[in-house]
Formats: C-alpha cells, sequence, structure tokens
C-alpha cells in the first residue's frame, strides 16, 4: 500500500470515528453492560436450559457414606415406615414370623430390576448384622434368624439396598456422570427415571464457607446453611428465597455422668434443667422436651416445658451439694458447640458452681461430669440402645450411664411389641419417666435454612 493510499484511510477513519464518536462510545458503553449482565445471569440461564438442580452439600463422601437424601433418590429398602409408624413393603411382597419371633421369612416381589437392568434375587439383599443371619431360600425368599425376638425386626430393612458405586433398585434416579479427587467425591449427578423429574448434579465442598461462595459464584443453585447469620446475607437477593425449617433428625443434648454421685441426685438433675435460658436457646432451633421429636407418631403432647429459674437452681445446688460435689465439674463438648457450652457453662456459673470447658475429638468420652453433644435421633421411637441399662459399658452406646428399672421395661415392651396403638402407650410412658429422671437435658432441634434460586 501506498503511503498516499494510508493517509487516505487514515483520514478517513479519523472523520468516521469524529462523526460517529457519541455512537460508538453508546455501543461500546451498551454492550459493556451486556456484558456484565450475561455474565451475572448465566448461572440461571444455565440452569433453565439444562433442566438441572444443582445443590451444594458440606462434607467428605464417597460411595460408601453418602447422605440420606441421596441415597433414597437411588433405591428403596425391603420395607418403608411411613409417618404414623406404619410398615409398608416395597422391594418384599410380604413377611411371616417364625419359632416364637426369632426367624422372619421375606418373600420378594418379582421381575424387579437394578438400574443397570440386572435383576434383582434374594441373594442381591446385602444388610450388615453382627447378630442376625441371613439364608436364602430362593431367588425371591430369605429368611432372617435373630439370637431372640424381636418385633419391631422389620423395621431394620428400610435401608435403601445398594451395589457399587452407586446402583440402585426401583428409585427414582440413577447414577449419571461423577467425579472424584483423593478418594472423595467432588459432583456427581442423578438421572431420573421418568421424564417428570429434573436432573440433580450434587457438588462437595469441605466447609460451609466454601458452599456459601459456590453459591455466590452460582456453581450450585440450592444450599442448606445451619448458622442464621450467614443465611441472612441472601435476604435482599431478590433471585433467590430462604426457608428456615426445623430439623428433627438432630438434637442438642446435655448429657449428664448419671454414674457419678453428683447426678445420682435427681433435685440436682433439676436444678440444672432450671439452669437453661430456653428463651435465649430458642434462637438457635425448637426446644425439646425429650429424646422423641414431635414429628413422631410415638410424641406425647403432653410433656411439661422446662421453666429458666436460676433463683431456686441456686438454692438447691446450695441445699444439696457439698464442698467435694461443687469441685470443678468437667463440660466436654467439640469446637463446633463451644458457643453454646460457653453460654450454658455461664448460667451453671451464676449458681455458684465451677465449671471447666474442655474439647473433644471424634471418639465419645468415658470421664465427664456433662457432655454437650448434637445426638442424632432414630426415626423409630426404639431408643433401647441409648437408655437401657444392659447398654452400659465400653463402646456401649447408653454413654450417660442411665439405670431406670421401668425405663427398661417400657423399651423393652416397645421394641417386642408389633402393633403401633400398643407401641405408643409404651413410649408414652416412657417419655414421661425420663422427663421426671432425666438422663440428659434435651435441648433443641436446631433450625436450618435452606437458599435457593428463584
Amino acid at each position: 500500500m501506498s503511503k498516499k493510499t494510508f493517509r487516505y484511510y487514515y483520514w478517513l477513519l479519523l472523520e468516521f470515528i469524529k462523526k460517529y464518536s457519541r455512537l460508538i462510545l453508546m455501543s461500546f458503553f451498551i454492550g459493556f453492560i451486556s456484558l456484565i449482565g450475561f455474565l451475572s445471569v448465566s448461572p440461571y440461564l444455565k440452569s433453565f436450559f439444562n433442566k438441572q438442580e444443582s445443590i451444594g452439600l458440606v462434607g467428605k463422601y464417597d460411595f460408601t457414606n453418602l447422605p440420606d437424601e441421596v441415597m433414597v433418590k437411588v433405591s428403596n429398602g425391603l420395607i418403608n415406615i411411613n409417618e404414623k409408624g406404619e410398615i409398608v413393603p416395597v422391594l418384599a411382597n410380604s413377611w411371616e414370623v417364625k419359632d416364637g419371633g426369632k426367624q422372619y421369612r421375606f418373600y420378594l416381589k418379582n421381575n424387579l430390576l437394578w438400574n443397570d437392568d440386572k435383576k434383582f434375587t434374594a441373594s442381591d439383599v446385602n444388610y450388615q448384622f453382627n447378630d442376625v443371619k441371613i439364608k436364602v431360600v430362593d431367588k425371591n425368599v430369605l429368611d432372617f434368624y435373630l439370637n431372640k425376638p424381636l418385633g419391631i425386626f422389620p423395621t431394620y430393612l428400610s435401608k435403601a439396598l445398594m451395589r457399587p458405586p452407586l446402583i440402585g433398585i426401583a428409585g427414582f434416579y440413577k447414577l449419571g456422570k461423577y467425579k472424584m479427587l483423593n478418594g472423595s467425591l467432588v459432583d456427581l449427578t442423578l438421572v431420573p427415571n421418568t421424564k417428570d423429574l429434573m436432573t440433580i448434579k450434587y457438588k462437595f465442598y469441605s466447609n460451609e464457607s466454601d458452599l456459601v461462595t459456590a453459591y455466590k459464584k452460582g456453581e450450585i443453585n440450592k444450599m442448606t446453611l445451619s448458622k442464621k447469620s450467614v443465611a441472612d446475607t441472601f435476604i435482599n437477593w431478590k433471585n433467590s428465597e430462604i426457608i428456615k425449617s426445623v430439623d428433627h433428625t438432630r438434637l442438642l443434648t446435655l448429657f449428664f455422668n448419671n454414674k457419678g454421685k453428683t447426678f445420682s441426685n435427681k433435685d440436682i438433675k433439676d436444678a440444672f434443667a432450671m439452669m437453661m435460658d430456653y428463651q435465649k436457646l430458642s434462637n438457635f432451633g425448637e426446644i425439646a422436651r425429650g429424646p422423641i421429636s414431635p414429628a413422631s407418631w410415638a410424641y406425647n403432647s403432653n410433656l411439661k416445658t422446662n421453666s429458666y429459674d436460676i433463683d431456686t437452681a441456686t438454692k438447691i445446688v446450695k441445699k444439696d451439694m457439698d464442698a467435694t460435689e461443687s469441685g470443678q465439674l468437667n463440660l466436654l463438648t467439640s469446637y463446633d458447640y463451644y458457643d453454646a457450652a460457653d453460654s450454658i457453662a455461664g448460667e451453671i456459673k451464676k449458681t455458684g458452681l465451677k465449671v471447666d470447658i474442655n474439647m473433644i475429638s471424634y471418639d465419645l468420652p468415658d470421664n465427664f461430669d456433662l457432655l454437650l453433644v448434637f445426638w442424632n435421633v432414630p426415626k423409630d421411637p426404639d431408643q433401647y440402645y441409648f437408655w437401657h441399662s444392659t447398654q452400659i459399658g465400653p463402646n456401649k452406646s447408653n454413654i450417660s450411664n442411665y439405670q431406670n428399672v421401668k425405663v427398661d421395661k417400657l423399651l423393652e415392651e416397645g421394641r417386642s411389641t408389633v402393633n403401633i396403638e400398643e407401641r405408643s402407650k409404651f413410649y408414652q410412658e416412657f417419655q414421661k419417666i425420663i422427663q421426671d429422671d432425666p438422663p440428659a437435658l434435651f435441648l433443641y432441634y436446631p433450625y436450618v435454612y435452606t437458599i435457593k434460586r428463584k
């Protein structure tokens, strides 16, 4: 190109820019704003066009320890338990009880298929029991042999059956793509087995902070938080909604060590109940009245509510505890619950008692006066393993060393009875006695906050 030609186009370009400079600047500005807007809504557009729900979960998981909310979408157990406590057959057609309740024979439904189209047979039932033997009779029949009769045994067969990696049977979803890093799942996708359901992608994060960041970046469109202060940061997000609910599967509990002299005294237990500021605790969850969830068919709605009365508690402590007992009380908890433990310790100290807070790791301790932890409440009201006196000892589940003859009897009757109405009577009475002679203080079921995009 000659210099003359170059100068021509150069001046032509300058004149063009001069003439249309305002239009060029406006176009650039509109383009920049549009780009920012597109980047902001792109996560939602992606979710819309893909028809996929992306859910974030906190925890380190592989295919052996996935949360129930994932498992139940993929597979089923032999039976299910409805909200009324009734046992409903799912993969099983029916069952019969033999040998005075020591043998259960289950008849499976015909023509059931795993998600990989392999036929389901009795030999695929892989429940792991320490004290129950399983014998396959034929392809659709199997027997369970118990060491002693147990009326509620079928309730233990509600857990979803699974083959590795995550192959279920008769579920609404099946496993799609997944990604693992260093033996842990990064994400996994569940593909629906019917057209009316949306694909679900679960993404896993190491902590709640990473979970929140992922939501803000648009990696996920749904998450559940445990802290109200964090959930409140999304109140003004017009594209998101916050749903507050109660987690009735977890119960913050202050366990007494009933083996020691201090908590063998019922009046002292009552005094500790009066030290709990339930109005303050109600900010964190639904106040509990006992160890059975109010969502359970066996819940006793006539239980009394404990009252905060630090003055009366102080009088009981001064009257019933001698100098030896009123030494340093050892309150154990984990780092996750330190704030709650510190608040409770502050109330206890108002009575003149001394409390030392110590941290525990994953193993439950044997040596403590008070233990503050979240307790996983079983769906069935059978709580034999937690409060029956036979469960006291090393590696046993009665960590509070609780002994009550009446409670023992009621727990035995409750798990030996199949009839729901009869079982309910036993557990109603059980709750009355355990409130009068508590093995622990049942504080609250925590609030949880689900954040999702509209």
